[in-house]
């Protein structure tokens, strides 16, 4: 996309960068979490193509708080009450007079302030990710869970800023890729120095919008991944049952932000939410066989190798198990990373493909685990998604050193061909409903 102009809002003596994409007729203001960045965030990985999907349906705000990204920086502590100024500052600046508000993580007690205070300028309210206190409260025990949380976040930029590591518990899927870690520890450096970090992080300790909750009077979606492994999904069940009217959507995913990990649905939920209809898109439903597959200890190796050798080993590797799709009849939907996503039209031929690509791959000094799983998926665009996707994801996160585990249904479905399995016992996937039975390839 082409990248808009930053413009300026004065919210009394602070100024506030903020950008307009798209031209639609309804507004939506996004209100971001902990960090942003205007100018930088456009580097981060699905970030752009989350902000194509989103102003494909409207006119899109976006803003960086005071203290961090491209707006004022040195204003020291400040209130949820300056904050919502600023907000109001954007919106007037930006010549909006009525706008769905979208607030991210913290941003939603910031929204929910907003919305609860003008609400004859609120369309409607949706909140990913939020919660209304960090604490445990008499009428909120979920604050005992997220205060844990946010004191384990607290420990890591305190000790590791500007390193990245923050992208554990924000972009878990993106955390395995050493690229993704070194962009965000950049961003962190750009986006907030480390006293305005203290700062943010006394501010973020001291949060509680319960009230606000309650009183809210507009329209409200909340969404919660199930996974979320930063603000546990009890907080946006809190907010789903306590805000007056509002509708819960849960997600598959351990992705704290939502521009990583599969944003289809949760854009498509917020454009039917925002419009009233979902976008036109063709889709099919297939029985597929998935497998998932990446190398153990990724990280410590790529730090120990340095970036030129890691960087050829990865090319070796992956030439090795493109070679083997091949072989196989199988399709490459991503590869991220040290990891690769791939579909078949047989759970025989995937089985003896990860036996190939593990042999394979050995000389080669590293060792993979690797999931098998087959289901219905859902066909769109020529991509594969659905819970039988995340559902291999889940089998291969399982799977020891150099073990290529599988669920019951392959099992049962190769039986009668030489392939032979050991169980692995029942397990619970994270995210996916149920017991299931794992077994490896012998």
């Amino acid at each position: 996309m082409e990248r808009p102009k930053t413009r300026y809002a004065q919210s009394g003596d602070t100024e506030i960068a903020h950008q307009v994409i798209g031209d639609g007729r309804l507004d939506l203001i996004a209100v971001p979490g902990w960090i942003s960045h205007l100018d930088l965030q456009w580097e981060m990985l699905g970030y752009a193509e989350w902000i194509r999907r989103l102003s494909s349906f409207c006119r899109l705000i976006l803003f960086d708080k005071r203290g961090t990204g491209v707006s004022e920086r040195d204003v020291g502590n400040s209130t949820l009450e300056e904050r919502v100024d600023d907000l109001r500052a954007v919106l007037d600046a930006s010549g909006s007079e009525k706008a769905t508000v979208l607030g991210f993580s913290e941003g939603g007690s910031l929204a929910m302030l907003y919305a609860a205070t003008y609400p004859e300028r609120v369309r409607s309210l949706i909140l990913f990710g939020s919660f209304p206190a960090t604490q445990a409260r008499s009428d909120f025990a979920e604050g005992g869970e997220i205060s844990q949380s946010i004191a384990r976040m607290s420990k890591t930029v305190s000790e590791h800023w500007g390193e990245g590591m923050s992208l554990a518990q924000f972009s878990p899927s993106l955390f395995r890729i050493p690229a993704a870690r070194d962009f965000i520890g950049r961003f962190e450096r750009a986006a907030m120095s480390r006293k305005t970090m203290g700062y943010y992080l006394q501010w973020l300790r001291d949060i509680d919008t319960r009230d606000v909750a309650r009183k809210l009077r507009v329209p409200t979606l909340v969404m919660h991944r199930t996974g979320d492994a930063l603000i546990p999904v009890s907080c946006g069940r809190w907010l789903a049952e306590n805000i007056p009217g509002a509708r819960m959507v849960e997600f598959d995913g351990d992705d704290h932000a939502p521009w990583s990990g599969d944003i289809d649905p949760v854009v498509d939920a917020m454009q039917e939410f925002v419009t009233g209809s979902r976008p036109d898109v063709e889709t099919d439903r297939v029985l597929a066989t998935v497998l998932f597959s990446d190398i153990v200890g990724s990280t410590e190796m790529a730090s120990e190798m340095g970036d030129r050798r890691w960087g050829i080993l990865l090319e070796r590797h992956h030439a090795v198990v493109r070679r083997q799709l091949e072989r196989f009849r199988g399709i490459e939907q991503d590869a991220a990373g040290d990891g690769f996503f791939a579909t078949f039209d047989g759970p025989a031929r995937a089985v003896r493909c990860a036996e190939s690509i593990r042999e394979e791959v050995e000389p080669l000094g590293v060792a993979v685990r690797l999931g098998v799983h087959t289901g219905e998926c859902e066909r769109a665009d020529n991509k594969m998604a659905g819970i039988a996707v995340h559902t291999a994801a889940r089998v291969m996160s399982l799977a020891q050193p150099n073990e290529i585990l599988v669920s019951s249904t392959v099992k049962d479905l190769v039986a009668g061909s030489s392939l032979a399995f050991d169980s692995r016992g029942s397990h619970s996937l994270k995210g996916i409903p149920g017991e299931w039975q794992l077994y490896a390839v012998a």
